[in-house]
């Protein structure tokens, strides 16, 4: 059933993510983005090699979904410890590409040479019906009630809030 602030939400959408994107990309102006499209046509298409995918979210919010053959990797230490090639091909994302960016602009200081942010990370992807794992009904940890306002209705999990970006 359509909420009483349904027809204020999708526009309301659309300028918080024009918000977001320009918040990310000042605070991170020479992090390489990654558009959802341009990601999904990689991991489908014949270019090699593949992205490793990184998860830079919290353990709860992984738990309730991320994107398929993702690692979670929440910080620079847990990256270098994994021990990745500098050259191989990195793409990060969060709920909706900060925490990111920042872990890409930090390995991007370490020597890796082909990272990027996921624009709109998870909640774009989701937002745009790509597949995620995840036990259950395929939806996504909100991080908390106002950034889960930025997921289309139906999409956020009813998981315990508690995040801060």
């Amino acid at each position: 059933m359509p909420t009483p602030l349904a027809p204020v939400l999708k526009p309301w959408r659309a300028c918080a993510w024009w918000a977001i994107d320009r918040w990310v990309r000042q605070a991170f102006p020479e992090v390489p983005t990654l558009t959802t499209q341009d990601l999904a046509a990689w991991l489908n298409g014949d270019k090699e090699p593949l992205p490793i995918l990184l998860d830079v979210r919290r353990d709860d919010e992984f738990a309730v979904s991320h994107l398929p053959a993702a690692s979670r990797a929440a910080d620079l230490d847990t990256v270098l410890a994994l021990g990745l090639d500098r050259d191989r091909p990195i793409v990060a994302y969060c709920s909706v590409g900060y925490r990111s960016a920042r872990l890409v602009h930090q390995l991007q200081a370490e020597g890796y040479t082909e990272v990027y942010n996921l624009a709109g990370s998870i909640f774009q992807w989701a937002n745009q019906g790509r597949s995620l794992v995840g036990p259950g009904q395929p939806q996504v940890h909100p991080y908390n009630s106002l950034w889960g306002m930025l997921l289309k209705p139906g999409l956020a999990s009813s998981t315990s809030e508690g995040g801060r970006q």
